[in-house]
C-alpha cells in the first residue's frame, strides 16, 4: 500500500468534536493532518447536543465531576485546557452565548456553529478532512500506521482514535473504538450506557401510570447524589436527576429518591400540629404534581386527616418520602444513552499526551477513552481537553 499512500504527520480517525479539537490545533502548529469519519457530515453528536443549541461546557468543571476507573487521569488536560479558554474560542467567533442552571453554557443559536467554528480552524491550519470514508483497515510497521478508508490510503507516524463510544447508533456510533485499541493490545474497560433512563419492572411499574409527570427531587446511588428533575416514563425514569445517577448505577443497585429536597425534618409531624385536619395527599400536592401526590400518598397508606395518624407513622412516611427506593431492572442501553461509562484503559495512555504507553504514535481522546463527564456540558470539556493535550504532543 505504502507506494500509493498519502503521506501526513498525523491521522485522526473520527471527525466529532475532540477529534476536530485535536486536528485543528495540531495542524495549527504545523502539522499535516488527515481526519477521517464513516459518517456523512462531521460533528454529528454536537449537531443533537443540548436541543441543537450544544451545551458546549461547564463552568464547573474539575476532576471530580468524571467517572473514571482512575479518578485523577483528567486532571492534567483539564488543567491545562479550561471552559475559559473554550469559551474564548467561541467568542473570537462572535458565536453569542448563554448561562443556563448549573454552570451549562449553550449557543444561542444553533449547534452548527459550533462545527462550523472548528471546522474553520481546521481549515486554519490546512487540516484535511474526509467524511463518509468507513475505515477498512488499520496497520501498523516501521514506526509508522497506514490506514486504508473509502477512497483513501494513507500513512503517518501518528495515529489517534477518536471515534467515540457506541452511545447513540442511530449516529452511526461503534465500539469500533475498542475493537482498535485491542488490536494494538490496549486494553478495554467495559463499556456500558450513561446518562441514560432507567426501566422499571414488577410493582414499580405503577408508577409507568405517571408517565409525563416531573418534579424536582435529590437521586442518590452509592455516594453519589444530584438535586435536579425527575421523569416518569412510560419505560421507568429519565429527566437530568436520573441521568445523572444512571452514571453511578449497577444491576441490582437501588435508587433512592428524596420528593422533598427542601423539606426539613420532622416537617409532617409539624403539618399534623399546624393543620390537623389536612390529609397527606394535600399536604404533598402542594409541593409535588396533583398525580405524583396522590400515588405516593396512596403507597404510603397513610389515610384520613393528619390528627388520626400517629408521630411514629408520620415520621417513617417522612423517611419513605426522603429515600424512596426504587429498584431499576435496567437501562434504555446505548440507543437512548448520551454517553459511555469504560473504554480504553487510562492504564494505557499519558495523561499528559493521551499517547499509549506500549505503542509510541498512538493516541486516544475523547469518548473512546474511560473518562465520563456529568451531564451538563463536561463530556465536550474532555472532548475538547483530550483533544489539545495529544494535539500539542503531535
Amino acid at each position: 500500500m505504502a507506494g500509493g499512500a498519502q503521506r501526513f504527520d498525523a491521522i485522526i480517525l473520527g471527525a466529532g468534536g475532540a477529534g476536530l479539537m485535536c486536528a485543528a490545533v495540531a495542524a495549527q502548529r504545523g502539522r499535516r493532518v488527515l481526519i477521517l469519519d464513516h459518517a456523512p457530515e462531521p460533528g454529528r453528536k454536537i449537531l443533537i447536543s443540548g436541543g441543537g443549541r450544544c451545551n458546549f461546557t461547564n463552568l464547573g468543571t474539575a476532576p471530580d465531576r468524571y467517572l473514571s476507573a482512575n479518578p485523577h487521569f483528567a486532571r492534567s488536560a483539564l488543567a491545562r485546557y479550561t471552559p475559559r479558554d473554550f469559551l474564548d474560542l467561541v467568542e473570537k467567533h462572535g458565536i453569542a452565548w448563554h448561562e443556563k442552571t448549573l454552570g451549562q453554557l449553550f449557543c444561542d443559536g444553533s449547534a452548527r456553529q459550533i462545527v462550523a467554528m472548528l471546522m474553520g480552524e481546521c481549515e486554519v491550519g490546512g487540516a484535511t478532512i474526509a467524511c463518509g470514508a468507513p475505515i477498512r483497515s488499520v496497520d501498523h510497521a516501521d514506526g509508522r500506521f497506514r490506514v486504508s478508508a473509502g477512497e483513501h490510503e494513507a500513512e503517518a507516524p501518528s495515529l489517534v482514535i477518536a471515534t467515540g463510544g457506541p452511545s447513540i447508533p442511530k449516529l452511526g456510533a461503534t465500539g469500533f473504538a475498542y475493537d482498535l485499541a485491542r488490536q494494538f493490545g490496549l486494553k478495554v474497560v467495559e463499556p456500558r450506557p450513561a446518562l441514560v433512563p432507567l426501566t422499571l419492572g414488577g410493582d414499580e411499574a405503577l408508577f409507568r401510570e405517571l408517565s409525563g409527570v416531573a418534579t424536582p427531587v435529590e437521586a442518590r446511588c452509592g455516594k453519589a447524589a444530584f438535586r435536579e428533575a425527575a421523569l416518569f416514563t412510560h419505560k421507568g425514569m429519565s429527566g437530568p436527576a436520573i441521568l445523572q445517577v444512571s452514571s453511578y448505577w449497577r444491576h441490582g443497585q437501588a435508587v433512592a429518591i428524596d420528593f422533598l429536597p427542601e423539606a426539613g425534618s420532622g416537617w409532617l409531624r409539624e403539618a399534623k400540629r399546624q393543620r390537623p385536619k389536612a390529609r397527606l395527599a394535600t399536604l404533598l400536592g402542594e409541593h409535588l404534581p396533583g398525580r405524583l401526590a396522590d400515588t405516593l400518598a396512596e403507597k404510603i397508606g397513610v389515610a384520613g386527616d393528619l390528627a388520626n395518624a400517629p408521630d411514629k407513622v408520620l415520621a417513617a412516611a417522612e423517611e419513605r418520602l426522603s429515600g424512596w427506593p426504587f429498584q431499576p431492572n435496567g437501562t434504555e442501553g446505548f440507543a437512548k444513552a448520551e454517553v459511555t461509562v469504560g473504554g480504553i484503559s487510562t492504564a494505557e495512555l499519558s495523561s499528559q499526551t493521551m499517547e499509549a504507553r506500549r505503542v509510541p504514535g498512538l493516541y486516544a481522546i475523547g469518548e473512546a477513552v474511560d473518562v465520563t463527564g456529568w451531564l451538563g456540558g463536561y463530556n465536550f470539556q474532555w472532548a475538547w481537553a483530550s483533544g489539545v493535550a495529544a494535539a500539542q504532543a503531535l
